[in-house]
């Protein structure tokens, strides 16, 4: 790919108020997985990889421990996904995905984020074939090649290995996120995974600057304030 990954997810708890809206992101996301394929989390390695994504986010135990009790307890709410692709600020891609109980309030948040912020909603698969739905990991290291032999050797298949500033990122189909994770903890006891996820990398990036970075800077606010919206992928790279 020959690139640093660049597709973080844009909600970093910053403030109390950010906080509580990632921490109810987490239970209603955990809730709805768990109520889909079972709170065992060893028995639903979807449900142990947003646990742990959680975990490490600092989203409170009784927060993961009041979504799964209410998952089985059966009934509750019913939440359907929703995926919008669209065009941002300075024509860089964009792709929200949502958990809803109401779809047309959903659209209709949404949809104004991006009326008001100078950017264009289109329908699906208007920029999701310029995405890739990879599984990521970022540690410290320098030795890529090591790394590379280390997944070919557990019959990992591997997208990319890249190794810039000290940091080692592995791309590979998100179907192989855990037997990515096992090689390189079984090869590397010690490792310490910066970001361990699944997500939409960017096959390219947009470039944006002056006046488009604050308008999507004022964009992506408008999906974060969006309670339904659960992650805000896109290709921005922002020049200074």
């Amino acid at each position: 790919m020959g690139r640093a990954y660049q597709n973080r997810k844009e909600s970093m708890a910053k403030t109390a108020t950010q906080k509580t809206r990632i921490y109810g992101r987490y239970g209603k996301e955990i809730y709805v997985c768990a109520k889909g394929g079972g709170v065992d989390p060893d028995g639903n390695l979807a449900l142990r990889r947003l646990i742990e994504r959680a975990k490490k986010d600092q989203v409170p135990a009784h927060v993961i421990e009041r979504a799964l009790d209410k998952a089985k307890g059966g009934g509750g709410e019913d939440y359907d996904t929703a995926r919008y692709e669209g065009f941002g600020p300075g024509n860089c891609m964009v792709i929200v995905d949502c958990l809803t109980d109401n779809g047309k309030r959903t659209f209709t948040e949404v949809r104004q984020a991006f009326v008001k912020n100078d950017a264009k909603l289109g329908g699906p698969g208007t920029v999701g074939h310029m995405f890739d739905h990879q599984a990521v990991f970022v540690f410290k290291g320098e030795d890529d090649e090591a790394i590379l032999e280390i997944l070919m050797m557990a019959d990992v298949d591997v997208s990319d290995v890249e190794v810039e500033d000290g940091m080692i990122s592995v791309f590979a189909p998100n179907t192989e996120f855990y037997k990515v994770k096992t090689a390189l903890t079984e090869a590397m006891p010690d490792i310490q995974f910066v970001v361990e996820e699944i997500t939409f990398v960017p096959q390219t990036m947009t470039e944006i600057s002056g006046e488009d970075v604050v308008a999507f800077d004022k964009f992506i606010a408008a999906l974060e304030d969006c309670d339904d919206v659960q992650n805000v992928y896109h290709n921005a790279q922002i020049v200074e």
